[in-house]
């Protein structure tokens, strides 16, 4: 089948400790419990898209170890596309060490590992794969270099462009007219917006107005809000589920939404169907143990509805 979705994917292996609170500089704290499982922003996207209905491909770079073999392993799993994946020999793939409290919230350190090399040479080897599909994205744990020229081509080729700007660094201006749909948190769009915007919505104004085509801020148990040049803001209300762990909820976000206009949803829906996606995948552990199915996003949204 051919992919809807192509992923420009980071690939890592999470490394979670799990501890009552952040730590202080300099301190020691023991961890009630230790685990791995897969992890990356971009990874953690495709599998919320392919979980969500789509067909997925990745285009990534890992090492050739056991991390490594993990990430091929998931994706063969998830019934993703891995013809584009780039297996770097003598190098180690990307780690995260992750503190997860017993808020549920997080902190993350991320080394790349392999998937530093990822450049534009990978994308446009994925030219033909993304002739075909529907929606490309990518966040901003891959090098831009490669982001940018994908972006391209899907402009070139009538692709949608999504990109979840995490990490938080600054964007060239040649990129920003090619993002189609921009989803940030709070803190990532204030980050980008730079010391000229006081609030979301000066943020979401300002990077508009460089040419980002729509932005759809997450703003965690609060939901989500949609901005689009010459409208009022949309609001999304979040819901109320039991947390047990935040990690992945906005690559969650990110793959559902891509998952959703893929199959021609317009952005609104589509944005109502990633924020309830996202609101249900803080129900389990790691990146991707509580990403749900569809039929769980369309109970939980009829249960509102009713």
């Amino acid at each position: 089948m051919a992919a809807s979705v192509v992923c420009i994917a980071s690939w890592n292996a999470d490394l979670v400790s799990r501890i009552p609170r952040p730590l202080a500089r300099g301190e020691t704290l023991l961890a009630d419990a230790f685990e791995i499982s897969p992890g990356g922003k971009g990874s953690n996207a495709a599998v919320a898209a392919a979980r969500q209905g789509a067909a997925v491909a990745v285009v990534a770079r890992i090492g050739d170890d056991e991390f490594g073999r993990m990430a091929l392993g998931l994706w063969h799993t998830e019934g993703i596309d891995v013809r584009h994946v780039d297996v770097a020999a003598g190098e180690r793939s990307g780690v995260a060490q992750i503190h997860v409290f017993d808020d549920g919230d997080n902190a993350i350190a991320v080394f790349p590992g392999a998937g530093a090399g990822l450049d534009a040479v990978h994308a446009r080897a994925a030219a033909g794969t993304m002739a075909v599909c529907r929606v490309v994205m990518a966040s901003c744990e891959v090098p831009l270099a490669c982001t940018l020229q994908a972006f391209r081509q899907a402009r070139t080729l009538g692709a949608l462009t999504l990109l979840n700007p995490a990490p938080a660094m600054p964007l060239p201006d040649e990129l920003l007219p090619l993002v189609d749909v921009l989803t940030p948190n709070e803190g990532e769009l204030m980050a980008l917006a730079g010391p000229g915007a006081a609030s979301i919505d000066e943020a979401a104004a300002l990077l508009l107005a460089r040419g980002v085509g729509a932005i759809v801020v997450t703003l965690g148990s609060a939901g989500c809000r949609l901005y689009r040049r010459g409208e009022a803001p949309r609001n999304e209300p979040g819901h109320r589920v039991p947390v047990v762990d935040t990690i992945g909820a906005g690559d969650t976000f990110t793959g559902a939404l891509a998952a959703a206009l893929a199959r021609g949803e317009l952005l609104h829906p589509a944005m109502r169907r990633a924020n309830a996606a996202a609101a249900l995948s803080v129900r389990g552990r790691g990146a991707i143990g509580g990403m749900p199915r569809p039929r769980e996003v369309s109970a939980l949204l009829a249960d509102r509805a009713g």
